[in-house]
């Protein structure tokens, strides 16, 4: 099957891996009508689409400041562009924020995708040429032991209020596509990197962090494992459930790429003291070992066969060439960070979309 969708909406297409995946959809041929919905919370930033805003807007690209909770305005939405395809990235996503508030993450998480799913339901009744793609994580699963990988089989077994909020959504989108028939997918991925990342996040706070001669904090004793995606490859994958994938299968994607956390830091250094010409060592004595945080997984792997048999997908990013990439763009898009961390891009957000 090859799925033909024209109207789509991609929720929290400003946050990282929706604006990838936007700059993914247009940079691949995508002619039909894409409208992305996101709130502007801390990490959903337009700017990140200023170009495709240009190239696209007011044809193919528009832009909507709405909460996923809201959800009259996600309707009204719905219909003024006849909504044949949801790509749902909108979530709240980082563990320790959840840790300390986890309000929020029940709310957008949960309440937020049951939005979608009933307006989706309403207004689809009963076509077979719409789709409903959920995006979700593998840390539903819990963690791992040193051997084996999560699979599409793999039980639940959230250990943080954001993975549980995670799975709760994931649930939701299964049992709507059993009880209602509603054309609905979902994807689990591992840890994405690459360009757009909020610098909270691992891989950028070390990159900015290292750059700006700050330390670089890893938690408990480094020997968490993750297993590492970077975003493009993420992207083509998602295309490819979105056009070919299967109602009501799950795809697991991952990066195939396993790094301890204190292995992974000493490699940014090393790939920085390359980059920069500043001795290894600077980097690697800015490494700081800090307090661990409650509920740490110990290690999270994806096995991904399902997706690279049925579908042909594979990534397509060493993770040498990834990283590297990474770090140069952090390098060369230092006023987009300033941004990001003063603040200063908020202001923008209110004169741009009151």
């Amino acid at each position: 099957m090859k799925r033909k969708l024209k109207n789509i909406m991609v929720t929290g297409g400003a946050g990282f891996i929706g604006s990838n995946f936007i700059q993914y959809l247009f940079n691949n041929g995508f002619d039909g009508i894409l409208v992305n919905v996101d709130s502007l919370t801390y990490a959903g930033n337009p700017e990140n689409l200023t170009e495709i805003e240009k190239q696209h807007g007011e044809k193919n690209y528009f832009f909507k400041k709405c909460d996923i909770q809201d959800y009259k305005n996600i309707k009204d939405i719905f219909q003024q562009y006849d909504i044949d395809a949801v790509i749902h990235f909108a979530a709240e996503s980082h563990v320790d924020r959840s840790i300390y508030g986890p309000k929020e993450f029940i709310f957008t998480n949960i309440i937020g995708t049951f939005n979608l799913l009933e307006i989706a339901r309403e207004l689809w009744k009963e076509r077979d040429d719409v789709l409903f793609h959920h995006i979700s994580t593998d840390e539903v699963f819990g963690s791992l032991g040193e051997k084996g990988y999560f699979t599409e089989e793999t039980r639940y077994s959230p250990n943080s209020p954001y993975s549980a909020s995670k799975a709760a959504s994931d649930h939701l989108v299964r049992a709507y596509y059993k009880t209602y028939g509603l054309p609905c997918t979902i994807s689990n991925c591992s840890n994405n990197y690459g360009p757009f990342q909020f610098p909270e996040k691992m891989i950028p706070l070390m990159i900015c962090n290292a750059l700006e001669g700050k330390p670089m904090p890893v938690y408990g004793d480094g020997l968490n494992v993750r297993d590492w995606l970077y975003v493009e490859d993420h992207c083509e994958a998602i295309s490819l459930i979105m056009h070919k994938g299967q109602d009501g299968q799950t795809y697991n994607i991952g990066g195939e790429n396993e790094w301890k956390n204190i292995d992974l830091v000493n490699f940014l250094c090393e790939i920085l003291s390359s980059l920069t010409e500043i001795n290894i060592e600077e980097y690697k004595k800015l490494i700081t070992f800090i307090k661990d945080r409650p509920g740490h997984d110990r290690r999270y792997a994806i096995d991904c066969k399902k997706i690279k048999k049925v579908l042909g997908w594979s990534p397509g990013h060493t993770f040498e060439t990834g990283i590297e990439q990474t770090i140069k763009w952090y390098m060369n898009n230092q006023k987009w960070v300033e941004n990001i961390k003063s603040g200063s891009y908020k202001e923008w957000i209110r004169k741009h979309y009151k």
